[in-house]
This record gives structure tokens, C-alpha cells and sequence, in this order.
């Protein structure tokens, strides 16, 4: 479980305040695959970098209660320089996790092959995907952030992600944002929507998706 105590989050100053959060006070449920939802510019990442602790609440606490990953699909905390097994190590130890088991798995599962002795700033961004994606799944995460990053690779490739998160499911939570209502129906079984600093959670995933398609038409109409 997470926990959200009076947490503010805006960037800016004045009038000219990006407001992401307003007051959570909220819970969110371990061992849930929850779809988070919310229009573009809603802050939607914002708030699973608040989650995963790599982005600080402007006020207020946010307690968790087991291991959280970072967001899947930031890749942006990779240091370029290094090869993929030196980002790979760093990673494991900062998770107290075995170094060689990690890279042994990080290594099958993202197929990089010799680029995995390679620095990471000769990566595509496909292959950064990969790597991200084959370092998350190597460690044992109580709840996975997932942004935006099930469509890495070719088709067999996203079987096998599938299948990973079909494996985690069983026993870790899931939170993810996606604007796709048929990648949330696959991976979520309950809803989230943020919305002008607030988030609405929903038990039943296809209520909570009506209400947000009620959401987008009613702002398309405004």
C-alpha cells in the first residue's frame, strides 16, 4: 500500500501555477493492476515519479509500504557513459540485489546481445527501452510503475513483456498510465483518473473507464 498524507504538488509560482496535486489524502492498494488515467498535461507521470520517490511532493508525505519501481519507460537515470552491465550492477545494488543474477536476466530478456558491453549512449531508444524494461522485471518489486512503455519492440518481443507482467501480476501490484483504453483492459483491474489535482479511484475498471470517456467528451464539448 501507498499512502498519500496532505501531498501538494505544483510547479511554478502565482498565478502561473501548474497545480498536479492539490491535497491527496488517499491509499493506494497493494496487489492492484490499476489503470491511471487523465487528460494530456493532467500529471499523469508526475504522480508516478512522486510515487517511485524520484520526484518530491511540494508538500506534504508519501508513505510506502514495500519496494516500489521506478517508472517503467524513464530511462532518463541511466548514465550514459556506462555500458548496460555497469548500469545493471549499480542498479541491483542500490536494491540490494545480486549483481550477476540481475545482469544474467537483463541480458536474456533484453536480447542487446554485444551491446550490452556497450555505453549506453549508443543506444537507440528502442534499445534503451529494452534495457529499462529487462532491468525493471529483474528485480522484485511489491508494485511496478508502468508509463507508457508496453509497445517496445516487435510483436514477439511484446508477447514477452506480456507474459512478464502477466507473472509479476500474480504477485505484486501494478500502477499504469496508458491512453489506450485496450492496453489498460489487458494489464488493469481496477481505475484511476486524475483530474484538476484530484484522482478518483474506481473498484470496477469499466466504470472508471465510462467515467473518464464521459471526461473527454464533455471537455471536447466545452
Amino acid at each position: 500500500m501507498i499512502t498519500f498524507d496532505d501531498v501538494v504538488k505544483t510547479y511554478g509560482a502565482g498565478n502561473r501555477a501548474k497545480v498536479i496535486m492539490r491535497r491527496g489524502n488517499f491509499d493506494i492498494p497493494g496487489r492492484r493492476a490499476i489503470g491511471l488515467m487523465g487528460g494530456n498535461g493532467a500529471g499523469k507521470s508526475t504522480l508516478l515519479r512522486l510515487i517511485a520517490g524520484t520526484e518530491k511532493p511540494t508538500r506534504g508525505r508519501i508513505r510506502r509500504w514495500g519496494k516500489v519501481s521506478w517508472p517503467l519507460g524513464f530511462a532518463g537515470g541511466f548514465e550514459k557513459s556506462m555500458t548496460a552491465r555497469e548500469n545493471a550492477v549499480f542498479v541491483a545494488r542500490i536494491y540490494h540485489e545480486d549483481p550477476d543474477r540481475v545482469c544474467e536476466y537483463v541480458l536474456e530478456f533484453s536480447e542487446l546481445g554485444h551491446y550490452f558491453e556497450m555505453p549506453i549512449q549508443t543506444y537507440s531508444s528502442g534499445m534503451k527501452q529494452k534495457l529499462a524494461f529487462g532491468l525493471c522485471m529483474a528485480m522484485d518489486f511489491d508494485c511496478y510503475l508502468i508509463d507508457e512503455v508496453t509497445a517496445v519492440g516487435d510483436d514477439r518481443f511484446r508477447e514477452k513483456c506480456q507474459l512478464a507482467f502477466a507473472e509479476r501480476r500474480e504477485r505484486s501490484g501494478l500502477i499504469m498510465v496508458s491512453h489506450s483504453f485496450a492496453t489498460i483492459r489487458a494489464y488493469c483491474d481496477m481505475a484511476a483518473i486524475l483530474v484538476d489535482g484530484e484522482i478518483f479511484f474506481f473498484d470496477d475498471l469499466e466504470e472508471g473507464i465510462a467515467e473518464f470517456k464521459c471526461l473527454l467528451f464533455a471537455k471536447e464539448r466545452a
